[in-house]
């Protein structure tokens, strides 16, 4: 028999029931519970933990039904992106194990209209359930969401659509699947991998820039799988890793006898990379002088090994990749303008992951299947996954390091857990300094140095009531709800208290 699972929001109004306040009853999820059965039910809470403890002892009173309580943290309550995340995290890891012997329900009245939203979508994409609304007047009844959604148009929901890349995507050859390794759903990367796909038929050489981490060679290798050249060698040059007095050899090939140690012919990267791709990484590390003769290279189509009189022909497609801003670098004089324009044919700019909204759920997840499949095999390993508090707190960093310092973090979060779930304490011992602090709290600023609690609350409270009375359209009693505030009337006096009366007019 299957197991029938409830997911909701906390929300303001089952607060305020637990509190005793006689008005709102027993508030949505109480009213759910107490109207229909369950095996367990799922809690998601942005409030204090203090408040969603408490809401469950209450709750507790009132159901025989396991209640699990699931803290997650919000920069607010209608952030859709962040609700999603969350939402998927909390879904993943309570039903780790079951299988198929589950049914879903997810209550829609608890909680904002952007939780409710979310719950719709999941429902209708990645987690089949049944939807429930509840209410004083008409009870616990099914809601009817008279529509169907695709999975295919969940991204589209999460972000306003791109006229520009509409455009751009016209006359796009047929999808490729040489891509579909590049995870990513925000607005700049459809538009990177939609200018990828446009160049990779062409034979016009590409230069890819972007921070350390952001995966500029996995974008070459997709370039070039896609291109009439994928059944030919790929060629990928740490240009950074070569020592200078080795780069002409290196890249050029070399006679038998044309210095001491060399005791044969030698082909270089470029010949041996003819007729496929030459992939230059850190193409902004080469030394002046092998930026000559590569650009001799690129302008002739031949190549002359060190100790050689002759040319070889070669035909080879060039895709360069640097973390170095080569705008600044030419005018400086740290790289030629000739070979920089011979590069640039096709410019393709990775933006780094702190600028990739919605994404990093996305890759948190993908990396942490290649991190359980690379654990495969090693002694002790456990297949791990995240709590919703540490999947929380991937999605709150900065990334500096970029995709690269996620993969490794995950690594060691996956070492330094002894058991199947990846804990919060798991992640911040596993994520590096660099030299940063995370941004101070309310609840860690050091006492002392300046601390004036007053204006610390009148900071707190005059942001998050100018978001709820612009969020909710002026309309008080929502803005109220929003801010867990108990009427419009209490709000009104919070309005005044904190100097907001402008908003009121």
């Amino acid at each position: 028999m299957n197991r029938r699972l409830l997911f909701a929001w906390i929300g303001a109004t089952d607060l305020r029931a637990a509190s005793g306040v006689k008005e709102v009853g027993l508030g949505p999820i109480a009213q759910a519970v107490t109207g229909r059965d369950y095996d367990q039910i799922v809690l998601l809470c942005d409030y204090p933990l203090k408040e969603g403890k408490s809401y469950v002892a209450w709750l507790s009173g009132q159901t025989k039904t396991k209640i699990t309580l699931q803290r997650v943290t919000l920069s607010g309550p209608t952030h859709f992106g962040e609700i999603y995340e969350n939402a998927v995290g909390v879904l993943q890891e309570s039903l780790q194990g079951m299988g198929a012997q589950f049914e879903l329900t997810f209550h829609l009245s608890p909680g904002t209209p952007a939780m409710a939203a979310v719950w719709i979508i999941l429902s209708k994409t990645r987690f089949p359930a049944e939807l429930i609304e509840s209410s004083r007047e008409h009870g616990v009844r099914t809601a009817s969401v008279p529509f169907d959604l695709s999975a295919e148009y969940l991204p589209d929901l999460l972000r306003k659509p791109d006229e520009q890349l509409r455009s751009l995507s016209e006359g796009l050859p047929p999808e490729a699947p040489e891509f579909s390794d590049i995870v990513h759903r925000c607005e700049s990367m459809r538009r990177v991998i939609a200018r990828a796909r446009r160049v990779a038929p062409r034979n016009v050489p590409v230069l890819i820039l972007g921070e350390s981490g952001t995966g500029k060679e996995l974008l070459a290798r997709a370039i070039h799988d896609t291109s009439p050249r994928r059944d030919r060698p790929f060629i990928a040059v740490n240009c950074g890793a070569i020592p200078p007095n080795l780069v002409e050899s290196q890249f050029f090939g070399h006679e038998k006898g044309a210095f001491t140690g060399a005791d044969r012919a030698k082909r270089g990267f470029v010949e041996e990379a003819s007729e496929g791709t030459l992939f230059l990484d850190e193409v902004g590390e080469l030394p002046l002088d092998a930026q000559v003769r590569f650009l001799r290279v690129l302008q002739s189509g031949t190549v002359t090994r060190v100790g050689a009189s002759r040319e070889t022909p070669v035909d080879v497609r060039v895709i360069a990749a640097t973390n170095r801003d080569l705008f600044v670098e030419v005018p400086a004089g740290r790289f030629r303008e000739d070979l920089f324009q011979r590069l640039a044919v096709a410019i393709l700019q990775l933006p780094p992951l702190r600028e990739r909204q919605g994404d990093i759920g996305l890759l948190i997840d993908r990396l942490l299947n290649q991190v359980n499949n690379e654990g495969i095999g090693q002694p002790g390993y456990r297949h791990k996954t995240l709590s919703a508090s540490a999947r929380s707190l991937l999605l709150r960093q900065e990334w500096p390091g970029n995709v690269r310092e996620l993969l490794n973090t995950l690594r060691r979060a996956s070492i330094w857990s002894g058991g199947a779930v990846i804990e919060e304490p798991d992640i911040r011992d596993s994520i590096l300094p660099m030299g940063r602090q995370e941004p101070r709290g309310l609840l860690d600023r050091p006492l002392g140095e300046g601390l004036n609690l007053p204006e610390m609350m009148a900071e707190l409270a005059t942001h998050y009531l100018k978001r709820a009375m612009q969020e909710s359209g002026g309309n008080k009693t929502k803005a109220a709800e929003l801010v867990g505030l108990p009427s419009y009337q209490t709000l009104t006096n919070w309005l005044r208290r904190y100097g907001l009366t402008e908003i009121l007019a």
